[in-house]
């Protein structure tokens, strides 16, 4: 396979992106700082329809697409620092985590998470940390010593999560809803952004707990003008 098109780093998790970086846990996972206050991103946009948005300062990139669309950032963030500097902010990436991962690859993405975005962060960046589990050993302690899906975020701040492609059938239900539960216990967010659909057999037992504030995919609630995508 073309060096290009691998979504697997091999150079060592680009250690010279975690110089200055704070480490948490037993992974040392890079840690992404509380957001200073609460703000409330006016917009989610894809990171692959970045350039089609008519106003960058309003909204804030996301990762929640297939890997491929985002892999030369992760590879090389350097590269668009500049460009993701035009936007309000953006939410750390948002590796994939299937839960038939080895558990190494599941921790490396993880890890990739939090690098880019506490790298980002010390770039300047404006970054919300987005949480995203596998199975069971991420989000509980049978087998780890610490729910590493949580690592590296602030706690009783705001924190995002995507919905999108992972609560198909009911299986992948009852995973989301468990790892959402276990999410709120062990970081207590005082806002969840939410990418995609809250349905209420995951969402509806948990919103006493926090503020749970939902985004339709980008498309879905634009429309074109002069060849730009605006909000409605």
């Amino acid at each position: 396979m073309a060096l290009k098109n691998r979504l697997i780093i091999n150079d060592g998790f680009s250690p010279e992106l975690a110089e200055g970086a704070k480490f948490e846990g037993v992974f040392e996972i890079p840690v992404i700082e509380a957001t200073r206050g609460i703000k409330i991103p006016k917009y989610l946009v894809p990171f692959s329809e970045r350039n089609k948005v008519a106003k960058p300062t309003e909204a804030f990139i996301v990762f929640y697409e297939h890997d491929d669309k985002f892999a030369d950032m992760i590879r090389n963030p350097n590269k668009y620092i500049g460009d993701l500097a035009r936007f309000a902010g953006i939410i750390s990436p948002d590796n994939s985590l299937y839960r038939d991962m080895p558990l190494a690859c599941q921790i490396g993405n993880i890890y990739r998470n939090r690098l880019i975005g506490s790298y980002l962060q010390r770039k300047g960046i404006a970054v919300i940390g987005n949480c995203r589990w596998g199975d069971e050993r991420t989000y509980l302690i049978d087998l780890l010593s610490e729910p590493v899906a949580f690592v590296g975020l602030p706690k009783s701040s705001i924190v995002a999560i995507g919905t999108y492609g992972c609560i198909q059938g009911r299986t992948n239900k009852s995973h989301f809803r468990r790892g959402l539960e276990a999410m709120l216990d062990y970081l207590k967010p005082k806002v969840v952004l939410v990418y995609g659909l809250m349905p209420d057999e995951i969402f509806s037992k948990f919103k006493g707990r926090t503020r749970f504030v939902g985004f339709s995919d980008w498309i879905s609630i634009c429309h074109k003008e002069n060849g730009k995508w605006v909000a409605e």
